[in-house]
């Protein structure tokens, strides 16, 4: 397989290193390390799929360009258009040519979500009462310096997607409505740096809190239970990612307690790839309905912010 990189930024750099052999060629107008100015001047028969990374506004039409002619895609979340009827010709595009446009989150392969959906789906922890997630980095100097992204809802699109996303892959298809806007502020930036969202449902809460003011980046998330407590911190990436269970001691005292602590390198990258490449390999049919969903949950909440 031959992969061009679409976008050399932060993002696209990572992409291009993972590819390893396989990269063929990157694709920027900003940045002059990049092979090639426009996608356009690439001899289609020289690739077979692109890793997009390029701004929102941008990504329509490069994915709408390469579905076109037959190539799969791997884009960076969240996949973003101005108007969610647009997902519907690109998921069209994607089936009739029978190539997989893939939107990338990569902390679905991070090991600790992966070992926290386990316990979730296991029942172990009975019914769950709340999820409360914290994720903060420290680059509001950054994206105010940027000539794109400190615009519209600022960290929600970034930070949020994740969240939302992660949401998704550990409880399922009932987080898919009802988010509110619980506070957004632009402590320093144009756009919010700093925003709270939460989810009630069947008496179930979520909370998600998001910042670009975090001066040491973070990840946290607590989950409480009818037996127990489940807890995640930090990532692999800012290492020791430790995840926590307790079991509950009724009726009450000092809960049985099971610890795993990862020191490693960020396996995230490279996992998703290899998904991908999977998706590839077995023809999966490209299904963008939770992309929409995303898009329309971001859409109701950005509103609220405005």
């Amino acid at each position: 397989m031959r992969v061009v990189v679409v976008g050399l930024g932060v993002q696209g750099s990572k992409r291009r290193s993972i590819c390893g052999d396989e990269f063929l060629a990157s694709v920027d107008p900003a940045n002059k390390q990049a092979d090639y100015l426009d996608l356009t001047e690439i001899s289609l028969d020289s690739y077979d799929a692109a890793l997009v990374c390029t701004p929102d506004q941008e990504k329509f039409s490069v994915l709408k360009y390469c579905l076109d002619h037959k190539k799969h895609v791997l884009v960076e979340k969240p996949l973003w258009a101005d108007e969610v009827e647009k997902l519907s010709e690109l998921e069209n595009i994607a089936r009739t040519n029978r190539v997989v446009c893939y939107t990338a989150y990569n902390h679905r392969f991070e090991p600790h979500f992966v070992q926290m959906r386990n316990l979730i789906h296991s029942g172990q922890l009975g019914q769950i009462y709340s999820c409360r997630l914290f994720y903060g980095n420290g680059t509001a100097r950054l994206v105010r310096d940027s000539s794109w992204r400190d615009v519209g809802a600022g960290v929600l699109p970034d930070l949020g997607s994740h969240l939302i996303d992660t949401c998704k892959y550990w409880f399922g298809k009932d987080i898919n409505d009802n988010w509110e806007l619980v506070s957004a502020n632009c402590f320093e930036n144009s756009a919010p740096d700093h925003v709270v969202i939460a989810l009630t449902k069947n008496n179930f809460r979520i909370e998600c809190e998001m910042t670009l003011l975090m001066w040491r980046n973070t990840f946290t998330c607590d989950i409480l239970a009818e037996n127990g407590t489940s807890h995640i911190e930090s990532l692999c990436k800012w290492g020791p990612s430790k995840f926590t269970h307790r079991k509950r001691l009724l009726p009450s005292g000092v809960p049985k307690e099971a610890q795993a602590v990862l020191n490693q390198s960020d396996p995230t990258w490279s996992l998703e790839y290899d998904y991908f490449k999977q998706l590839m390999r077995e023809k999966v049919p490209t299904d963008l309905s939770w992309d929409k969903k995303i898009l329309d949950i971001m859409e109701q909440l950005e509103r609220a912010i405005s």
